[in-house]
C-alpha cells in the first residue's frame, strides 16, 4: 500500500491539450469545473474565450490550446475549466484555463523532472517548468505564472472593466 503524501510540493494536476499531456503544480489549482457557458467579451484576444460566473464573480477563461498555437478547444463531454491562481508582480489573479480533459493528480519527485527542452515543443520554453515522464509519455509541466504576461493580464482587466462599464451604461 502506498503511503499518503504528507505535502503537495511534488503533486501536479495532469490534463490534455490535443494528444499532449500537460501538468500544473497542484498548489496553483483551485478547482476543476465542467464546461459551463462562457460569455464572450468584445475586443479580447482569441485565446481569451470570455468570462464565467464563479460564485458571483466574473472569471476570465483562457483557451490554452489557442494561447499555445494549437487551434481552438472544441466542446466535448471531457472538456473542462481548470480554475488557477496566477501571481504576477505580487498580485494574485484567478483565471480559468480550458483543457480537453483532466487526467489525475500525479506525484513526481524532483529527480524525475528534467529541465525544459530548448526546442521541439509547440510553446515557448519559458512557459515550461520542466518535463516529467509517465510510462513512455512525457508530461509538460507548465509554470502558470509565466504562461501569461503582466501586460496580457492588465489588458484583460482593462477590457473586463470597460465591458462592465458598458453594461452599466446600457
Amino acid at each position: 500500500m502506498a503511503e499518503a503524501a504528507t505535502s503537495n510540493d511534488n503533486q501536479y494536476l495532469t490534463f490534455t491539450l490535443e494528444r499532449e499531456l500537460f501538468a500544473l503544480d497542484i498548489a496553483s489549482v483551485r478547482e476543476v469545473l465542467e464546461l459551463v457557458n462562457i460569455t464572450r467579451v468584445p475586443r479580447t484576444p482569441d485565446s481569451i474565450r470570455g468570462v464565467i460566473n464563479l460564485r458571483g464573480r466574473a472569471v476570465p477563461v483562457v483557451d490554452l490550446k489557442q494561447k499555445f498555437g494549437m487551434g481552438a478547444t472544441r466542446r466535448t463531454v471531457n472538456t473542462c475549466i481548470i480554475i488557477v491562481e496566477v501571481s504576477l508582480d505580487g498580485e494574485s489573479t484567478v483565471l480559468g484555463a480550458l483543457a480537453d480533459s483532466v487526467q489525475e493528480v500525479y506525484e513526481m519527485e524532483t529527480a524525475q523532472i528534467e529541465p525544459p527542452p530548448r526546442m521541439g515543443t509547440p510553446i515557448r520554453a519559458d512557459f515550461i517548468r520542466g518535463m516529467g515522464k509517465t510510462g513512455d509519455q512525457f508530461i509538460i509541466i507548465l509554470d502558470i505564472n509565466k504562461v501569461f504576461t503582466a501586460m496580457e493580464l492588465a489588458g484583460l482587466a482593462q477590457t473586463l472593466g470597460e465591458a462592465g462599464q458598458d453594461a452599466g451604461e446600457a
